[in-house]
C-alpha cells in the first residue's frame, strides 16, 4: 500500500472534535448535549454537494473530505467543528494504515 503524503502546512482549518452526550430527560428518551474532546489542525476539502426537497424548501448536502493526524478516539457519530460551521463525521479511515493521518468523510450541517 502506498503511503499517503501531506504537507503539514496544508493543515490550517482549526477543528474542535465534539462528542455527544445523552443526558435522561426523564420522560424515557435523552436530550443530547455537545462537548469538545480536542482541539484539531485539519485540511478540509469540499467533495459534493446534492441538492434535495425538505417540506418544500430546497435543501442542500455538502460533503466533505477531511485529513487530520491519527486519533484513536474518533469514531463516525462525532463532529467536527469551525466557529458555527458543524461537520458531522460519517466514516474515518486510516488511508495507509500507518496510524499517521485520518481521512473522515463528513457532511455538513445547516448549510
Amino acid at each position: 500500500m502506498r503511503l499517503a503524503f501531506l504537507d503539514p502546512g496544508q493543515f490550517s482549518a482549526r477543528l474542535e472534535l465534539e462528542a455527544p452526550v445523552a443526558t435522561p430527560d426523564g420522560q424515557g428518551g435523552a436530550d443530547i448535549a455537545w462537548h469538545p474532546v480536542a482541539a484539531l489542525w485539519a485540511l478540509v476539502e469540499p467533495v459534493s454537494q446534492a441538492f434535495s426537497e425538505i417540506a418544500g424548501a430546497e435543501a442542500a448536502t455538502i460533503s466533505h473530505r477531511i485529513w487530520l493526524r491519527f486519533r484513536a478516539d474518533l469514531a463516525a457519530g462525532q463532529r467536527l467543528r469551525k466557529g458555527a460551521r458543524i461537520f458531522s463525521i460519517r466514516t474515518a479511515r486510516d488511508p495507509d494504515e500507518s496510524r499517521r493521518y485520518l481521512v473522515c468523510y463528513c457532511e455538513e450541517e445547516g448549510r
